[in-house]
Parts: C-alpha cells; sequence; structure tokens
C-alpha cells in the first residue's frame, strides 16, 4: 500500500508546482496583425466608387467603407483632366488644389479620392519615435473612364505651379516645446518630412497620404524600459520564493512519511521474526 502512494505523492510534487506557476504568470496577448496600406488604398477605391450612382463633374460624392473599418472617411470627386488643371479645385475637403496640377498619364476625365484614416492612422502608417497630432488624410488619383473597374492603378500627379495644400481640421495641439512637421507617405513607400507652413497647414507637390506629427518625448527614467523590468521582477520574486518554499516543505513531508514507513516496516519484519522463532 505504502509504495503504491510513493508514484502519488511525486506526481502531486511535479503538478502542484507548475500548477501554482502557471497561474503566477501574466497572460501577454500578442497581435501579428499584418496591414497593407496599398491594399488598402485599393480597397478604398473600389467603395470611393461606389458612391458614383448618377454621377455629376466636380461634385463630391461621400462614400460608405466597411464595417471592419468604421472611423475611416472616404469621398470621390470626378474632374475633366483640362478643368483640373486650368481651374484647380478650391477646397476638396482639407486639400486645396491649384492651378497647374497635372497627371504624366493623360486621361479625359479623372477621379480623385479623398481619404480619411481617423483611428486607423497609426494602423495602417506605424511611424515609430513620433506622435500623431492629426489623422492620416490621402489624396489619390484614378482613370475616370469606366467607374465600375476595382484594382486600378493611381495616376501621377504633380502640382507644377503653387503646391496643394492640406488644412488639418481634427489635430490636437502641439506639446510646448515640441516642433510640428509635416509628414507624406508618398506612393513608393518613402517616408518625407517637411516644414508646416502654418500650425494646421502642409503643403505637397504630389499625392500620397498626409499628416502632422511631432516627435514622442523620451520616457522619463521613472517610466525607463529597465525600471519597468526591474519593477516585473521583484512582482515574480516572491512568487518564485513562494514556489521553493512550497517544494521544499512538500519534499520535507515526504522524507518524514518515508521515514516513518520504513521504521513501521522494520518493526513489522521484526515482529514477524519473533513470530517465526
Amino acid at each position: 500500500m505504502g509504495l503504491l502512494l510513493l508514484p502519488n505523492l511525486a506526481m502531486f510534487l511535479v503538478v502542484v508546482p507548475v500548477c501554482l506557476f502557471s497561474f503566477s504568470l501574466p497572460i501577454v496577448a500578442q497581435s501579428d496583425m499584418k496591414t497593407s496600406a496599398r491594399a488598402l488604398d485599393a480597397l478604398l477605391q473600389d467603395y470611393a466608387y461606389r458612391a458614383f450612382v448618377h454621377p455629376r463633374t466636380g461634385i463630391v460624392y461621400n462614400g460608405v467603407v466597411p464595417s471592419n473599418l468604421t472611423g475611416m472617411k472616404i469621398a470621390a470627386m470626378r474632374l475633366r483632366s483640362g478643368s483640373l488643371r486650368t481651374r484647380g479645385v478650391k477646397m476638396y475637403k482639407e486639400f486645396g488644389i491649384p492651378i497647374g496640377v497635372t497627371e504624366s498619364s493623360y486621361v479625359e476625365r479623372l477621379v480623385l479620392v479623398y481619404q480619411n484614416l481617423g483611428n486607423w492612422s497609426k494602423t495602417y502608417y506605424p511611424l515609430p519615435g513620433y506622435t500623431y497630432l492629426s489623422p492620416v488624410l490621402g489624396l489619390l488619383a484614378y482613370d475616370a473612364s469606366n467607374l465600375t473597374t476595382t484594382n486600378l492603378p493611381e495616376l501621377e500627379i504633380r502640382a507644377s505651379g503653387d503646391p496643394i495644400s492640406i488644412t488639418f481640421q481634427d489635430m490636437m495641439s502641439a506639446p510646448a516645446g515640441s516642433v510640428a512637421k509635416c509628414v507624406l507617405f508618398d506612393l513608393h513607400g518613402l517616408t518625407k518630412f517637411s516644414n508646416a507652413t502654418s500650425s494646421n497647414t502642409c503643403s505637397t507637390t504630389e499625392q500620397g497620404h498626409f499628416s502632422i506629427v511631432v516627435e514622442s518625448a523620451a520616457p522619463s527614467p521613472s517610466t525607463s524600459p529597465r525600471r519597468e523590468k526591474m519593477k516585473s521582477n521583484s512582482k515574480v520574486g516572491p512568487v518564485l520564493g513562494g514556489l521553493v518554499a512550497l517544494l521544499v516543505l512538500l519534499a520535507f513531508l515526504v522524507l518524514l512519511w518515508l521515514l516513518k514507513y520504513k521504521h513501521r516496516k522494520k518493526a513489522a519484519d521484526v515482529g514477524e521474526a519473533l513470530q517465526m522463532t
């Protein structure tokens, strides 16, 4: 009977500490979410074109994004290439388009797709070391010859005279002592910084995605990674110490039980020997 209890006690010694240790560790959820800004552009082009039910030239049509991208805003406006070049667009959402904007691959009509990524800005355009003061806004040009076409390539438009202006309406104030910068994410994957023309206005000669950012403040000593690690270790230390103490206690109890078991067995053997004599 006693020998049968030994495996059970050994299993108890292994299982209990492991269970306690697993409950003491924090559960860290890691997200492997991979996003593609270019795939997003193609998707938003499709949904922006859907807003053209009875399209009229020069009219802004607000689109509806998929339900899983709630928070984004899109719009589309169809223009004649000649009209864009000779007249511009005084104000298209936050974009002021001057006279002299041309496209390199000439088309008779084009569509300017507007994007406001809202709370998705950091997801699709992460910028380590910087803090966004405004959502990322996009302005992209596409061929308007067929408004039911999807996955269209962008036309390359460029301001040949005055630059295109972007006046951000929804933005936070820059922290005291920091300098706000304009950032452009072009269609080739490059990130370009420039000075703001005013507190909430940037300018550009090309299409792409734009925002206003400031450099993130360096972490204070109280929140440095090393101190955070030490703080985490200080929480884990007592737990590990408790587990070690529990193991020692269990080992002592098993040893005590074994000694008593051997003593009783020896006494029983002596009693049997006396009876035989």
